[in-house]
């Protein structure tokens, strides 16, 4: 019985240990993340449903600063200057536009990208990868919601730059997301105008403007 009692003291104890070591260093991740000016990330996107015979491939970049984003990926591009969400589709002329609200983002934008775990979920070490030459430190990350769309995502950490490497997200279908960042530039000299939608351009150019608030 007192062996049994140690095991289960050994257990709860490593546990916590295991959870303040991993939230300790998401801590100086999204402290890293908040002390740039901005962030460039260009990075290659996989989608896998083994039970679908389904893997694409692709890739995409993005520009962060603060809230605002220029997300360009599959061709499209997606702006977000604070208050407004642009879709901007060039192969049908056509742009998306629709008010941002808070309350109804449970997805990882890429405004969240480097943050969204802060909050909804619990946290413990995984593996660590040698990738290259960089120590690769993986949190695994839990809903803390039992009933959420996303099973658990590994959150790949370079350790030496508290940069993240790689995001794996598994949905509850079994579908995989990966996300891994194949360069990560910060406080780059950008455009005044880089997160501001300039709709008569646009619409010079023959684009219709969908307004969907």
């Amino acid at each position: 019985m007192k062996k049994l009692s140690f095991l289960i003291l050994a257990f709860f104890t490593f546990s916590f240990a295991n959870a303040q070591s991993a939230k300790s260093l998401l801590n100086e991740v999204s402290a890293k993340a908040k002390s740039y000016d901005n962030i460039q990330i260009d990075f290659k996107y996989n989608l896998n449903n083994a039970k679908e015979n389904v893997n694409q491939d692709t890739r995409g970049d993005v520009t962060l600063s603060g809230e605002k984003y220029v997300l360009n990926m599959l061709g499209t591009s997606r702006l977000f200057d604070g208050k407004n969400i642009y879709s901007i589709v060039p192969e049908d002329e056509e742009v998306t536009i629709s008010k941002y609200r808070a309350q109804d983002d449970k997805d990882i934008t890429p405004s969240k990208m480097l943050t969204f775990y802060e909050k909804g979920y619990t946290y413990k070490m995984d593996i660590e990868q040698n990738v290259k030459g960089r120590k690769i430190q993986f949190v695994k990350l839990t809903p803390i919601d039992s009933k959420a769309e996303i099973k658990n995502i590994l959150l790949g950490i370079d350790v030496q730059t508290k940069h993240i490497y790689k995001l794996i997200q598994t949905d509850a279908k079994g579908t995989k997301y990966t996300l891994t960042v194949n360069s990560f530039k910060t406080n780059q000299p950008l455009s005044k105008t880089l997160f501001t939608f300039d709709e008569a351009k646009y619409k010079q150019d023959g684009y219709y403007i969908n307004k969907l608030d």
